[in-house]
């Protein structure tokens, strides 16, 4: 697999309305969530393509399809996404980490906004998502 840059680091906490007072209050980042959404991200953080503060159940969706994380995993604290070349090389680094023995949460998927991605769950408990998204390739 050819990993070209970091996509996005976010935050994954169980409560946003806490986090936003260190994330914007405190630390003056320029995040925002669209309507209806607590999902608090910026592309405009310097020296990072994209950073979000996840809520914990919305992480708990992507990864599993459902609002609760589950109880036997460890709470992941921040999600981190390597880009890859194209949409196909997505699946196709899910399957060399499987290889390597690594339990992938879920296969490339492409996601409402766009990118395709696929997750696991680091020893560390981080969630890593293998991404494409285009829109981080658009000059």
């Amino acid at each position: 697999m050819n990993v070209e840059f970091i996509t996005s680091v976010a935050v994954i906490t169980p409560n946003v309305s806490e986090s936003r007072k260190l994330y914007v209050d405190a630390l003056g980042l320029p995040l925002t969530a669209g309507e209806g959404d607590d999902y608090l991200h910026s592309e405009k953080v310097g020296g990072s393509k994209h950073f979000g503060v996840w809520p914990l159940a919305q992480a708990a969706q992507a990864c599993f399809g459902t609002p609760e994380w589950p109880a036997e995993r460890p709470v992941p604290q921040v999600s981190i996404e390597f880009e890859v070349e194209n949409e196909a090389a997505v699946q196709t680094a899910a399957d060399e980490l499987r290889g390597e023995g690594f339990e992938v949460l879920h296969d490339a998927r492409k996601e409402p906004w766009g990118q395709t991605v696929a997750r696991l769950q680091s020893l560390e408990g981080a969630v890593i998502g293998m991404s494409f998204a285009p829109s981080m390739h658009e000059e």
